[in-house]
């Protein structure tokens, strides 16, 4: 079943994080930062809706990067539960996709929930003071990948944002499937 990405309040501040990268190097918010923002994703390996958007992501993150964006990407999912999901799993996709940016270990969920992230993929844009100004989706894409010619919706928000800290006024939410969390306790 399909989930929405939950609204976030624009202008809030970007949750500090400190995880273990699949690259072997350890990230925190601020290593990730970029001259002129900061893309937070949550993907994770199984999803059907990261997959149909990879390549995607990937395009989008080096072009973003180019603009002085940093990106970096967080799996958050319950890696017991779903085994594709785990850190060892992550470190090959890292590696056989040739990821541009730090795919990010949250093996306790603390940095999905302070985001308020509730599905893959979803997507964070801050500007460079790290306040949020893109809570959206990549384009129409779904479980499927939109048409070629789709309109490029978080790379043209964060190229505004990097440009001048502004995000567009409408956002249409991420859809995908949920974050997998630990059972409680």
């Amino acid at each position: 079943m399909a989930t929405e990405a939950a609204e976030a309040e624009l202008g809030t501040y970007a949750p500090d994080f400190l995880l273990p990268g699949a690259c072997g190097q350890t990230w925190s918010r601020d290593a990730a930062l970029g001259p002129n923002g900061l893309l937070v994703m949550f993907i994770c390996n199984h999803c059907p809706y990261v997959q149909a958007v990879l390549d995607r992501i990937i395009r989008d993150a080096g072009e973003l990067q180019a603009l002085g964006v940093g990106v970096v990407a967080i799996s958050s999912n319950d890696a017991e539960a779903y085994p594709d999901d785990s850190f060892e799993a992550m470190k090959r996709l890292w590696r056989e996709r040739s990821l541009p940016f730090p795919y990010l270990y949250d093996g306790d969920q603390s940095v999905a929930r302070a985001y308020g992230a509730v599905c893959t993929p979803d997507f964070y844009g801050y500007d460079r003071e790290l306040r949020l100004r893109y809570h959206g989706r990549l384009d129409a894409s779904g479980r499927q990948a939109a048409p070629p010619g789709a309109r490029r919706e978080l790379f043209e928000a964060m190229q505004r944002v990097a440009r001048d800290c502004r995000g567009p006024d409408q956002q249409v939410p991420s859809i995908g499937c949920s974050i997998k969390w630990k059972a409680a306790a």
